[in-house]
């Protein structure tokens, strides 16, 4: 489909935002390079211009998908490096847009289709990924909350101590993980591409991982309480381009998407 790929026309965008918080503490990891002595054993992600802590939009993104993944392609698993992801057997799952959503959306390396169509015997082809995930900032009210807090222990973030009890010995190691503080509020903004006419379908799946998202965790230690989000206020603007219209199928998403449990002005 390279031919068909370089003559793709945009049709619309949507773009998706609004405000997600921390339920519980939130740790997404961060460098630990330069940690200075007093600090946490496990620290988290910060912006390098303002040291606020923030949600990487890759984080985001690839907990987006690994829960679809889990629902829709169970046993399909392939190492790629250190990860283990969803690949496709063959590159008719890559090109069927009920099979191959997770692709369409999330995207796929071109050494995965030329791998999946060798494998195949047909022509290796690349679409372009649907979904962007962008960085999520702490909300400018939830910074102003942590500056005046007096229950914070390092900038913006408290530091909860945990022990590792060896069972065989029973011996103690204390460890120390530096996380956002449950109700910690972020601005979150993804963008959605439509290049053909299926690609309006997506939208669900968009939502539905979402709220996948909202009862598993986001981030580091989620199997001990960390981590658990809500998308507690979510909408969507939509343009089209080309004379083309989709809004009888995307005014019914979007009346259903949207929400607002926000209290005042999160920004």
């Amino acid at each position: 489909m390279t031919a068909q790929t370089s003559s793709l026309k945009q049709l619309g965008r949507i773009v998706i935002s609004g405000t997600l918080e921390a339920k519980t503490g939130l740790h997404i990891g961060g460098t630990e390079v330069g940690l200075q002595i007093g600090g946490a054993d496990l620290s988290v992600v910060r912006n390098g211009l303002d040291g606020l802590p923030y949600i990487p939009g890759s984080s985001l993104k690839g907990k987006l998908r690994s829960l679809l993944a889990r629902v829709y392609t169970p046993g399909k698993l392939s190492r790629v490096g250190n990860s283990r992801i969803y690949l496709p057997d063959c590159i008719d799952d890559y090109t069927d847009p009920e099979k191959g959503f997770l692709f369409h959306l999330f995207g796929v390396t071109p050494e995965m289709i030329r791998d999946a169509a060798k494998r195949a015997g047909t022509e290796d082809e690349a679409l372009p990924t649907r979904l962007i995930v962008r960085d999520a900032p702490m909300t400018k009210k939830t910074k102003e909350a942590l500056d005046r807090s007096l229950y914070t222990d390092m900038p913006y973030t408290q530091v909860k101590t945990e022990v590792v009890i060896d069972r065989i010995t029973s011996a103690a190691t204390p460890r120390q993980i530096e996380r956002v503080p449950a109700g910690a509020q972020f601005n979150f903004e993804m963008v959605f591409n439509l290049y053909f006419d299926y690609d309006v379908k997506f939208l669900d799946r968009i939502t539905e991982a979402m709220e996948l998202l909202e009862h598993d965790c986001l981030g580091g230690q989620g199997s001990r309480g960390y981590g658990q989000v809500r998308f507690i206020k979510r909408g969507a603007e939509v343009k089209w381009f080309n004379g083309v219209n989709f809004d009888n199928e995307v005014d019914a998403w979007k009346t259903a998407f949207e929400r607002d449990e926000t209290e005042g002005d999160a920004s």
